[in-house]
Parts: structure tokens; sequence; C-alpha cells
């Protein structure tokens, strides 16, 4: 019988603005138990369809710097020039100290201060099949202005240098298979002897461990395998 230590993973995801990274943690966590995708703060204004409290929290940047002042993130950055995004820090890590995995969605900055307070997490890069898609995701919003589209398609360019700092790379051309890449990733991490706090064996696997560390059943591999 295996059994996780108590404490969950820290499963960090980024990519260039229109990767679909937010979409693959929407899908994450209806097809994993035991996620929590963590909901950052931001300054800037919700875009169709965005709930505050279930996309992101949309506050004001008054009460921003006020939570930057009382410590209460994690991280935060300016992004995109004028917007304030947040990772809170005290529902992570009541979280991952209670067992629960979390997804956490942030820019390429962001993951980069995470990644030197939590070398233990787990980091995912999702990659547009193209530029050219990318391109055309970002087109398809409608809420960016020809100036802002450039800027954000010049910044994808200078994020996707930072592959190498992550642990795992997925190229989002299909966002069920790109999910189940993710999803199999978590599950991977789940199994890592590392994070294993106990093992018991049944009876048969005893025997079988007691013969591979009897070095005298070595030497005869007819009696090895009756």
């Amino acid at each position: 019988m295996l059994k996780r230590k108590q404490k969950g993973n820290f499963i960090v995801i980024s990519g260039p603005s229109g990767a679909g990274k937010g979409s693959i943690c929407k899908e994450l966590v209806k097809r994993c138990d035991n996620v929590w995708l963590s909901i950052s703060m931001t300054t800037r204004e919700p875009r169709s369809g965005e709930k505050h409290g279930v996309d992101y929290f949309f506050i004001s940047k008054e009460e921003f710097l006020r939570n930057i002042e009382e410590n209460k993130f994690l991280e935060y950055a300016i992004v995109h020039g004028n917007h304030y995004y947040g990772t809170p820090k005290e529902p992570i890590n009541d979280y991952l100290n209670n067992g629960i995995d979390v997804i956490l969605e942030i820019d390429i900055n962001g993951a980069l201060q995470i990644k030197e307070k939590y070398q233990e997490a787990v980091f995912i890069f999702i990659l547009p099949p193209s530029m050219e898609e990318l391109k055309a995701r970002l087109m398809k919003r409608q809420t960016e202005t020809e100036e802002s589209l450039i800027e954000r398609f010049k910044k994808s360019y200078q994020e996707i240098n930072y592959i190498s700092k992550y642990n795992y790379v997925v190229v989002n051309d299909n966002l069920s298979k790109a999910t189940e890449k993710v999803k199999a990733i978590i599950i991977a991490e789940r199994c890592r002897v590392d994070r294993i706090e106990e093992i018991h064996l049944n009876s048969d696997e005893e025997k079988i461990h007691e013969k591979l560390i009897d070095n005298k059943k070595f030497k005869n591999s007819d009696n090895f395998i009756k």
C-alpha cells in the first residue's frame, strides 16, 4: 500500500498570452480529483464572460497596493504595462498543507518568483502550435487594440525563451489532448518516490523483496524464479 505525503503538489502553469493555459486549467479542475485552482487578484477590467471570484478577484489598485503592504501575496507583478496581478498566499498554503494539489496559472515573471520560494513545485509551460496560431487566437479575443496586440506578440517571443526554466512543456494544438497531457504529468508527479511517505508490501511482494535482497539466491537463477 502506498501512502502519499500529507502535503499537496504545487502545479505552476505558464505560457504566452493566447497559448490556452487558462482553458487547460479550467478543464483540469473538471478532470482531476483532489485539485484546487488558485484564483489570482488583478486590477484589470473583467473580459467578456469572466466572473469575480471565479476567474479572478477584480479589485482596485488601492486595495491591491494595500495587500502588498500587508505581505498577503505569494508573488505579484505589473503585467502589460499597467495592470497588477498577484497570487494570494494564505489559501494556497492552506490547501497544500491539507494534501490538496494546487494549480496556479501565472505569467513567467510570477513563476520565476515562485520557483525561488517553492523549488519543489512542478512547472509546466504551455506552447501554441505556432506563432501564426497564437496571433489568430489573440485577434479573436477582440479585446485588444492593434498596438497592444503587437506588444503581446513581442512579449510572447520573449517568454518562450524561458522554457528551460520549466520541468515540462505541452503544445496546445488541441485543448482536450493538451489537458490530458497535463493531467498525466500531475498523476506522474503524485507517484514519484520522494512524494511517498510509506510503502507497505503484501505477503507475496514481501517474498519477492526478500529474494531480491538475498545475495545468495541471486547466484542461483533457477532457485530465484521458483
